[in-house]
Formats: structure tokens, sequence, C-alpha cells
């Protein structure tokens, strides 16, 4: 294909202009620039990309020599090959450790949440083992990765989580943000940042700690370690900018305002930090969680402007807050990509607790539905959860999902090992034993290596260097 010039007189390029001149689909300049194949241009106000002619030059000179701009669009057909073995697309070609990828773009970097998995994952899996408008699910969606990914990839997606806040992230990152909302969440931030420059202490006479008088004390929670967690200053900071996001009248600048706000309580709490639930003195200064909430929030609106520049709105998002045990109604599947809890990991509702306090959720209530929570496996009585707990709920969530996933379809499970009762479990043959039993069969497991930035778990279960791609296909037959 014969590529088109650049005109040197024109100051900027949008995305899809570069595309069009390097001959390429939008879809794929912009895997090429998360994959650091083309370098990544500068931004403007709302976070969207804009070329200099000889950035764009230079995408264009990359199509030309690109093996992959001469590849069709769409993922590679599943097809058998030759006996009872699936062909999987080039899933057994592709280097799946992703060593030095860019993991925090679009929204993908607005909430923490530990022990998530990188979206190239499940975006190669997506590409591989489904087609343009399929239904894909995530299972365990926490934080949206898969969401994220399956939408970009033209897909609608159903995402299911016992874990509110989890859900509440999730629709912040996949709803988007109108030309309206970002201005409102814009305002935001100009008010939250003039309120908390006004709180220095060099603009207070020196006090180190100014009397605060905020209107809305109403927002506090009644949790009754509120002051064990937090200082009074913080509070009253926290109360007043959870107040701005609730009045907010668009849902969905209320959902981004309220995801910047949950990313910034911890980091101003007396948690040590999401993966340490301990009690230390951070000195915070007046004003301080204001300025984090004002940085939040506008990182929030550029990501979620950026999203909505990419995504097109005729794919939607489906989020479910429901308890898998409980078989939740959902729309049929072609394809599901998840990674479950590890048993003995982690404690969501124990080390997002002042998070869901804040926002008023029901956190005993996820205390009891959470899978796999280390509080529940490292429990030394007689009701302590075993390898044997795992497995007998996995079985219970596969026996629904073979009613929920099309025969024939792929069920993906980004799992590692666990160390339970000081034994090394492997997790991947818990879920393939427990998938057998409702008609589901392993068809191919991939070994990877973990970044070891990418994923934090309690010491307890030892430091997990790797992890298995799972695939199981959904043939109905029971074994």
């Amino acid at each position: 294909m014969r590529m088109k010039t650049v005109d040197n007189q024109r100051q900027t390029l949008s995305t899809a202009e570069v595309a069009r001149l390097a001959g390429v689909h939008k879809d794929t300049l912009l895997r090429w620039l998360r994959s650091g194949l083309v370098r990544e241009p500068r931004r403007d106000r709302r976070g969207w990309r804009y070329f200099s002619p000889a950035e764009a030059d230079a995408v264009v000179g990359f199509a030309q020599s690109s093996i992959d701009a001469e590849e069709p669009e769409g993922p590679v057909v599943v097809a058998q090959d030759g006996g009872s073995t699936p062909y999987l697309g080039k899933l057994s070609t592709i280097d799946w450790d992703f060593t030095g990828a860019k993991t925090s773009y679009l929204t993908h970097g607005i909430h923490p949440y530990p022990a998530k998995f990188i979206p190239q994952i499940p975006n190669a899996l997506i590409q591989e083992l489904s087609s343009v408008g399929d239904t894909i699910g995530d299972i365990f969606c926490g934080s949206g990765t898969t969401l994220v990914e399956a939408l970009t990839l033209k897909r609608h997606v159903v995402g299911i989580d016992a874990n509110p806040l989890a859900c509440l992230i999730s629709k912040a990152k996949t709803g988007g943000c109108s030309e309206a909302d970002y201005e409102d969440l814009l305002a935001l931030v100009q008010r939250a940042r003039a309120l908390g420059n006004s709180l220095l202490p060099s603009s207070n006479e020196g006090s180190l700690f100014p009397s605060l008088k905020f209107s809305s004390k109403e927002w506090r929670p009644t949790f009754d370690r509120l002051d064990f967690w937090f200082e009074l200053h913080v509070i009253e900071e926290l109360a007043e900018a959870l107040a701005w996001c609730r009045n907010l009248t668009s849902e969905v600048a209320r959902d981004l305002a309220l995801a910047a706000f949950s990313s910034i309580v911890v980091a101003v709490s007396k948690q040590d930090s999401d993966t340490r639930y301990v009690r230390r003195e951070k000195n915070i200064p007046p004003g301080e969680v204001l300025r984090r909430f004002a940085r939040a929030l506008e990182l929030v609106a550029r990501a979620a402007t950026e999203f909505s520049d990419v995504v097109e709105p005729r794919f939607n998002c489906q989020l479910i807050e429901a308890d898998l045990l409980d078989a939740p109604e959902i729309p049929q599947l072609d394809l599901v990509v998840c990674s479950p809890p590890y048993p003995n990991a982690y404690s969501y509702h124990l080390y997002h607790m002042t998070r869901m306090v804040w926002l008023g959720m029901d956190q005993p209530r996820f205390k009891k539905q959470e899978i796999g929570s280390h509080r529940k496996y490292s429990s030394k009585g007689k009701n302590g959860a075993t390898a044997e707990t795992f497995k007998t709920e996995f079985s219970k969530i596969l026996a629904w999902l073979a009613t929920k996933l099309r025969y024939g379809g792929y069920a993906c499970f980004i799992i590692g090992d666990s160390t339970l009762k000081g034994q090394r479990v492997n997790n991947a043959d818990l879920i393939n034993q427990s998938g057998q039993a409702a008609g589901f069969h392993e068809v191919m497991r991939i070994d990877r290596t973990m970044q070891a930035t990418k994923k934090a778990f309690n010491p307890a279960i030892g430091k997990i260097k790797t992890e298995n791609i799972l695939i199981l296909e959904n043939r109905g037959e029971v074994a």
C-alpha cells in the first residue's frame, strides 16, 4: 500500500489523521503506541494525543516497514487443527512475559488495585479467541482491566465482582467522559487546588494546623475508629471533597470523581500502604488532601476523555455487583478472561476497608463473600479454608459458567500457585479439576514470568515469580 505524505505545513495531527496517513486502522496505531513500538506524542489539555509532522513521518515510516501493518484487522479465526486439539490462533507464539510493556495507558492507571494483571494479557487473548461484536466476560473483574481492553477491541463486555469498590472503579474506567463532564470535573479540580493551597501554613500566619471551617460534616463516616486511621484535618478535607463528588449531577462525572477520591484515601490515612495493613504516622500537612484530590481528579478526567476518544459508543459494558456463588443472571458470553483471586494471597475487604467506609459501602457483607482472602485461609481454626475449599467453590462457579458461556467458548484463567498450610498448591490444577465435572476441558496452559513490580501479595504465600494462563473449552461434556 502506498502511504500518504505528511503535510509539513500543518502544526499538529490527530491519532486518526496519522493512522490514515500510515494506511492503518486507528486501533493498529494505538496498539503500536501502547506496546512502545512507536514513540508517544504529546497530549493536549484533554489528554488527547497530537503529533508533530516529524512524529507523523516516523509513524508512516514504521508502517511501511512493519509486517503488522499488512495484517488484516480482527482476530485470527479459531479452527480445528486436524485433530482433537483446537488451534488457538497465535497464542503459542506470543511472548507472554511482556517485559517492559506500558501498563497504565488509557484508564488503567487511575486507581491503585493490588494484584491486578497487566492489560496486554487480556488484550492478546481477546484478539485471538473472539471476534468484533462478541461479548466478553470477566467474572472476577476487579479494577476492570479486561473490561477496558475488550471495549477498545470492539467487543461488548460483562464484568462481575462482589466487591462494590471494584465495581465503582470499573464503572469509572469504562464510562468515558463527555465534554460537559470534563469541564465540570476540571472546575472541581480548580476548586480543590485553590482551597488546598489556601490551607498551607504560609497562608495561615504560620499556624501548623489552621482552624478549618468546612460545611460537610454530614459526609463524615459513622465509624468509631475514624480518628485512629485519620488526622482530624484529614477527615475534614476528605469530607469536603466527598461532598463535592456526591453533589455532581452527572452520574458519569460522579463516578469519576468518587474513583479519584477513593484513589487517595489510603495514601492520606495512617494505613501504611495498599498492601500493608499496619498503622504509621505520615504527617499529612493541612491542604495536602485537597491538593492530592485535585491531582488525582485531573488524571482521571483526562484518562476518561482519552478513553472516550478510543472506544466506540456502540459497544457496551455491563457491570454486576454479585457473589458468583449465588449464580447471578448475566447475558450469554462468547469468551471469558479473568484473573481469579489466589487463595491466601490478599484480603481486599481489609486493605480497602477505609475506602469502603468513606464511600458508604457494605464492607462486612463483602468480607463474608470474598473468595480467596488471606484471613480466611490463614485461620488456624477448624473452619479455616483449605485447598478443598477453593476447589469446591470453583466447582460451583464453573457449573454456573457452563450455562452462561456458549458451547465451544473458551474460559481463560490467569493464576499462579499459593502456599496453604505450608504446602505449595497449583491453583490452575484445582480450577481445571473443578471444571471437568461441568464439561470444561483444558486445551492449553501457558507459563509466564511475572514482572516483580506488577503484582503484590501477602508475604505468607511466598514470592510468586510465575503464573499460568489456563484455557478451558466449554464442550458441554461432563467428565
